[in-house]
């Protein structure tokens, strides 16, 4: 089963500064006076896609659209989704309601205005929505937004919603919007983080194979997988000031990041997530009609 379930790819577009790792040591006045890599990085990694013929989503930063705006052309020229990622990195659960509805609705226009496509998706600073957040997702739907990813259905020190479903659900009772969870596995009843990101780059690549074909042939589901730009870039300036525990997450590995993501993408089939939201959307309303429980957070 697991060769014919494609599963969703996405690219996080922030750079090695936006980072929440290092958000207590780099201030925000800061950013548009350092070293800007996330252009050669995103070209890279579109290269990277062609090679694989793998279709993507890159759910970017508002701030990063309006400073990269033939970029933004470049991606979706080559046929991958644009999503909003919000405007700066700044995590939901630190925004009230309406600094939030301005912040997704400012980041939909800019990168609409900049690529000339509809935004429809979009994915919160480190999987930020969660328990605390109920009022996110009546925000995004508002917004004509039809799915998130926003949500880590584990136990993190930085974030996380341990309670939420696995798999695709609608958070809204009155509303088809789809989230889409990143991917975890399941080992003796525990939840193991398997979406990607620093998991994937110091993790052994086992472990990704492992997971992604127990999601796609043991429970017949896409799996929802993600990385940033930054990460396969071992030449970005050092950060000194962060956290040893930031700096080890940050940096490990990052020479290693681009052959293992070679591999992943060859090894399994992969798509847009406005593709998987829109499939997943179809059997969730198809399970509503024959009564069985809605999935919801």
């Amino acid at each position: 089963m697991g060769a014919s379930v494609v599963n969703g790819l996405s690219v996080d577009v922030e750079d090695w500064f936006q980072v929440g790792a290092f958000e207590d040591v780099i201030e925000r006045d800061q950013w548009a006076g350092l070293d800007d890599r996330v252009e050669r990085n995103v070209h890279a990694i579109l290269d990277l896609f062609d090679a694989a013929n793998a279709s993507a989503t890159f759910f970017t930063l508002g701030w990063v659209a309006e400073r990269h705006a033939p970029l933004l052309r470049a991606i979706a020229d080559r046929g991958h989704e644009i999503a909003s990622h919000g405007w700066d990195h700044e995590r939901v659960f630190r925004m009230d309601r309406a600094s939030f509805a301005a912040d997704i609705e400012r980041t939909r226009k800019t990168i609409e205005d900049c690529c000339g496509r509809r935004v429809i998706g979009y994915r919160a600073p480190s999987f930020s929505i969660d328990q605390r957040t109920p009022w996110a997702f009546d925000e995004l739907a508002a917004q004509g937004y039809l799915y998130s990813s926003s949500v880590a259905p584990v136990a993190h020190d930085h974030y996380g919603w341990a309670e939420a479903p696995r798999f695709a659900f609608n958070p809204l009772p009155w509303h088809d919007l789809v989230e889409l969870p990143v991917t975890t596995a399941e080992f003796r009843g525990r939840r193991l983080a398997a979406g990607g990101g620093g998991f994937f780059r110091v993790l052994p690549y086992a472990f990704s194979r492992w997971a992604i074909r127990q999601v796609n042939r043991t429970e017949g589901r896409p799996a929802i997988f993600y990385f940033h730009p930054w990460e396969i870039d071992p030449g970005q300036p050092r950060v000194s000031g962060a956290p040893i525990r930031s700096r080890l997450r940050h940096y490990t590995n990052l020479g290693k990041m681009a052959g293992k993501l070679r591999q992943l993408i060859e090894e399994f089939a992969w798509g847009r997530i406005d593709v998987i939201a829109h499939h997943e959307a179809a059997r969730l309303a198809a399970e509503r009609a024959v009564g069985l429980p809605a999935r919801r957070a």
